[in-house]
């Protein structure tokens, strides 16, 4: 299964408050009580998209973070990239991939194409769009049949 992380995940939801709030400077506090997010994790994340150049931070007795681009400017490529490394679904896509049977394998062109259509999936969604939750879900077709990728609610 491919799945983003549990970090990755966060971080998406503090740049998502961040968009919501674009004409503010959020403190850590702000965010992690707006978010339920604990304060180390919030913290430990900002300083990370900070250093990717996907928040900016202001020093000081009124400092925190805000976005540094426009929501619809951040993709989700940008998101995952930035918390977790360029998405790579084998070790022959990955861009230092040393994967040991690259010389006699079969299919690793063929997953490279897949990675590379997941990355453009990616870079075609942003921030703007992952907030909102009002859009429908897209449909696709594996094998020739319909499926949905909204969730089942039990």
């Amino acid at each position: 299964m491919l799945r983003i992380s549990k970090l990755t995940d966060y971080g998406t939801v503090l740049l998502a408050h961040l968009a919501a709030n674009r004409t503010s400077v959020c403190s850590a506090a702000d965010v992690a009580s707006a978010t339920g997010i604990a304060v180390p994790t919030v913290s430990k994340l900002l300083k990370s998209l900070g250093r990717t150049g996907l928040v900016t931070s202001t020093r000081g007795a009124n400092g925190g973070y805000q976005l540094a681009r426009d929501p619809r400017e951040i993709s989700a490529a940008d998101i995952i990239d930035a918390l977790e490394g360029p998405v790579s679904i084998t070790e022959c896509s990955a861009t230092d991939g040393q994967c040991e049977h690259e010389g006699v394998c079969s299919v690793g062109g063929a997953w490279q194409r897949v990675n590379v259509a997941i990355r453009r999936a990616l870079d075609d969604v942003s921030l703007h769009d992952l907030l909102r939750s009002n859009i429908p879900a897209p449909q696709f077709q594996f094998a020739g049949l319909p499926i949905s990728v909204e969730n089942k609610r039990k």
